[in-house]
């Protein structure tokens, strides 16, 4: 009874995540208000609680559009969710007898947090000094505690209070020079970043140069142990030469096809490790996996700190 609602760091959102948490409360449903989050950190707490959620984010696109990103209690939503939120919006709606709570969530952040600091430990990146390219990224701060949480000492870059669309699958020219400055000058180990709503990473190496996310998400699949592989048709065909893996499944472009194709497989073999991921690094666990202290539990939708 309960849908879980975050929001990016655009002018709009905040205007907007309003006018959704009065649609929730006016269907007689609870309101959890998580504020300012990453979509996955958002996914993770509605999941865990068994809620809906709703993301408010462009993503990568330019300040002046928005927009809404949905889970059921079962994660992502599907094509066949979609074609369902279509046909519902040429029905009549009549509000709830009684409206629903508002509530908030102060802990999401931290809860998705944690779950990195008990899977990878104190000295994971000890003696590591890593970029944070902030800019407007509502995974920011998140990425920066997770620097230091693991061992390591974040190097704080360019961060704006102007909304700055990133999109990390295009990363233009000035950037990548900028990248690579900042590694020479700050004698960087590695530079991590995110898009708006920190679905998606960006990752460089210590010169600067990009690890493209398809990749990044073949090498953070071989990293966990994962067996099986599902990544869409655009992702980079290296996964076919690459020992370890029994199965690669090759889908339609899109996270909902990814996720189908992936719980396909978990039906098939529910102890198998599934693992997903998109070209722009999106990563998506679908196993519980043994990190270098602990183990991460699945989160089936696009994550970037997890292959950062």
């Amino acid at each position: 009874d309960a849908v879980y609602i975050g929001r990016d760091l655009r002018e709009s959102s905040p205007r907007i995540a309003e006018t959704v948490i009065r649609a929730v409360r006016a269907a007689g449903l609870r309101a959890i208000d998580c504020g300012a989050v990453p979509t996955p950190a958002l996914a993770l707490a509605s999941l865990e609680a068994g809620s809906s959620a709703i993301m408010v984010t462009g993503s990568h696109i330019p300040a002046d559009r928005n927009g809404l990103k949905f889970y059921v209690p079962t994660g992502e939503i599907s094509k066949a969710d979609e074609t369902a939120i279509m046909a519902a919006l040429e029905r009549p709606h009549t509000d709830a007898a009684v409206p629903g709570v508002r509530e908030s969530d102060p802990g999401c952040a931290d809860r998705y947090l944690a779950r990195y600091r008990s899977a990878f430990g104190p000295q994971a990146l000890a003696g590591l000094r890593i970029g944070v390219y902030e800019h407007s990224s509502v995974a920011r701060d998140i990425f920066g505690q997770a620097v230091t949480a693991l061992g390591g000492t974040p190097v704080l870059l360019a961060r704006s209070e102007t909304f700055i669309p990133v999109d990390t699958e295009a990363v233009d020219p000035e950037t990548r020079q900028q990248l690579a400055d900042w590694a020479a000058s700050h004698g960087l180990d590695a530079i991590i970043s995110t898009d708006g709503d920190g679905d998606r990473p960006m990752v460089a190496d210590a010169t600067g140069r990009i690890v493209p996310g398809d990749v990044l998400g073949a090498l953070t699949a071989r990293f966990l142990g994962a067996t099986a592989l599902v990544t869409p048709v655009s992702s980079n065909t290296q996964i076919g030469q690459m020992a370890g893996f029994a199965s690669i499944t090759r889908t339609r472009i899109g996270s909902p096809f990814v996720i189908a194709a992936m719980e396909a497989a978990l039906a098939a073999d529910p102890a198998g490790a599934v693992a997903g991921y998109e070209a722009n690094g999106g990563f998506l666990l679908g196993f519980s996996a043994q990190g270098p202290v602990g183990l991460l539990a699945p989160l089936m939708t696009r994550d970037s700190l997890l292959p950062a």
